[in-house]
């Protein structure tokens, strides 16, 4: 009996012990927590794995502390959360500055950028998540801050002269008129120039059919199909003609193939500035030419990490090597020194640290440069911050707040929106739609009203739209199928702007906003402008002003300032900078700024 009771004791206890160990190790498995975030192939930051929410675990560090440390982040734009593996997502709200020496920012994710290579360690402990760099967050020298690129106060209005595919015959696709290089000079560019101050053109150099988007060579302006490079050259004089500046669309984030996946790459011309070839080692690790089970170029030697968001289709530049960032450098210095250029718009900037764009800009010394940062309000202030300000950025966050309002009620979606709302105007290009956002044969959508053969059915919206954009600080871009549809209501339209000299860092001012109706009062160099919009604003006219334009649902009134008055003509005026003295230029006449005929 003595035997059988120590027996059943034994058992009793091991069960209780195997019982006690499970309890353990569940309490462990369901307290375990992991980093989840934009990885890629080749890059340390999450294990090189791109959102997966158990892909990185955390080490318990004990007293409820978990930690994970990434060794040697390269430079780049980041994002994470932490994850308890299953279903829980812990981003911004979570975030301490205190414990943290990497500045980060975010609406939902954590996001912050290195300016130089570190171990970055991640920290939870319940209640907080802290980000501590190896080296610490370096940020850019703010006296380096929009050394080009950004013209101060800038009154410029930009005209996007192409959709997609609108260098096709094919009259059920080009239904806004066919915009290769020799429609434009033939029938627009005197037109376009008159208006306008910034055009921005596509891709000129040899791509892979269409669009060109995905280039096979910077140099070759004669394979595309937009026109071949003496009418090109022809575009760029006839528009300079006009004291119109001309903006190239620049694709290095990155660059196709013309054998295998990553065999063999066509050379880059650049005359004085120097020939580059590319090889398979100046493409980011993490690619596809080198991950893809079905490659043909698996083997073959590659670059270091990517900085940024790879692209799928096309093999992505490694800016991290000095070779790519002095081809970078030559290619836009012969775009703007020997073809004639006089700005960037640059396109998939998320693929790339930012600190590169700014240094191909100080390279280069751009009048003009726009970032394509196709991202939230955060991300697009860190890139901005990453590339110096050194470039302006496309409003997204304000674009994406005019599909909200959709030209009908809900006008407070337009209060305050977007790059406005943080202060840095004067870095925004604000737009409703581009050849991405408004209609794509692979349906990328977004777009403002929906894609129509007779955008004159949506008459009322898009002007209302469009009198927003042109009346706001920001630099506007103006889509072609809205311009070439309805020219003469947004000619007159910019007309006002420059009347009124709206510029990009003009003051907003009595803003209002409701469920039918907005009104604000923008000041410009010349005076000010009051937009009213939607069907319960007011229509008496105020005070010292006078209606400039009636519209179905809108109207604006300026109020002009003193010296623009006392100048008789009809003409817009323009302010000029004259060994430091400022006049108002009109008719080719100058004038001081109380009126008076300059001497």
């Amino acid at each position: 009996m003595q035997n059988e009771i120590i027996i059943t004791t034994n058992n009793t206890m091991r069960k209780l012990f195997i019982f006690l160990l499970c309890v353990m190790l569940s309490a462990n498995m369901i307290a375990a927590y992991y980093v989840a975030g934009n990885g890629s192939a080749g890059n340390p930051w999450c294990d090189g794995k791109s959102w997966v929410i158990n892909g990185s675990a955390m080490t318990d560090q004990g007293n409820g502390l978990w930690t994970k440390t990434f060794s040697d982040v390269p430079v780049g734009n980041y994002e994470f959360k932490v994850t308890n593996g299953t279903s829980t997502w812990l981003g911004i709200s979570k975030f301490s500055q205190t414990c943290s020496n990497i500045t980060c920012y975010g609406s939902d994710n954590i996001v912050f950028m290195l300016t130089q290579a570190q171990d970055i360690t991640i920290s939870y402990d319940g209640t907080k998540i802290c980000v501590e760099g190896s080296k610490g967050s370096e940020k850019p020298d703010p006296s380096q801050y929009a050394k080009v690129g950004v013209p101060a106060e800038y009154e410029g209005v930009m005209l996007q002269a192409f959709y997609w595919d609108s260098y096709s015959s094919d009259k059920s696709t080009t239904i806004y008129s066919r915009t290769k290089y020799v429609d434009l000079v033939n029938n627009f560019a005197d037109e376009i120039g008159t208006n306008f101050d910034l055009v921005w053109l596509p891709p000129s150099g040899k791509g892979k059919g269409g669009v060109g988007y995905y280039v096979q060579c910077y140099s070759d302006l004669d394979a595309t199909d937009w026109g071949q490079k003496t009418t090109l050259l022809n575009l760029l004089s006839k528009l300079h003609s006009h004291g119109c500046k001309v903006l190239a669309d620049i694709v290095i984030n990155h660059f196709d193939s013309s054998s295998g996946w990553a065999k063999s790459f066509r050379a880059n011309n650049f005359g004085s500035y120097g020939t580059y070839q590319i090889t398979s080692k100046h493409i980011c690790a993490g690619d596809e030419a080198f991950t893809d089970s079905k490659s043909d170029s698996k083997t073959l030697e590659h670059g270091g990490a990517d900085t940024g968001t790879n692209d799928a289709g096309c093999r992505d530049l490694d800016h991290n090597n000095t070779y790519v960032q002095d081809m970078c450098k030559a290619y836009t210095q012969w775009m703007i020194n020997t073809i004639g250029f006089d700005g960037f718009r640059y396109d998939m900037t998320l693929g790339y640290a930012g600190q590169y764009l700014s240094m191909y800009n100080l390279a280069s010394e751009p009048f003009f440069s726009v970032s394509e940062c196709w991202e939230g309000l955060n991300v697009i202030k860190t890139h901005l911050e990453a590339a110096s300000y050194n470039t302006l950025a496309f409003d997204f966050p304000t674009k994406f707040k005019f599909n909200d309002w959709k030209g009908g009620t809900a006008y407070t979606h337009l209060k305050n929106p977007g790059l406005r709302s943080l202060g840095l105007s004067k870095y925004a290009v604000t737009f409703i739609d581009n050849h991405d956002t408004f209609h794509r044969p692979d349906n990328q959508g977004g777009e403002f009203l929906g894609y129509n053969t007779n955008l004159s059915q949506k008459k009322s919206q898009i002007l209302e739209a469009n009198a927003y954009l042109l009346m706001m600080p920001g630099v506007p871009c103006v889509f072609w199928p809205h311009w070439y549809t309805f020219r003469e209501d947004i000619n007159q339209l910019i007309a006002i702007r420059k009347q009124v000299g709206i510029h990009s860092e003009s003051e907003v001012s009595n803003e209002t906003a409701s469920t039918n109706k907005y009104s604000a009062t923008i000041v410009g160099h010349n005076g000010k402008a009051i937009l009213r919009m939607g069907s319960a604003r007011s229509t008496s006219t105020p005070m010292g002003y006078t209606k400039a334009y009636e519209g179905d649902n809108f109207d604006i009134y300026v109020q002009l300032s003193t010296a623009v008055e006392h100048v008789e003509t009809n003409a817009v005026p323009a302010k000029i900078l004259d060994n430091g003295t400022l006049y108002i230029l009109k008719d080719g006449v100058r004038y001081t700024l109380d009126g008076r005929k300059a001497e």
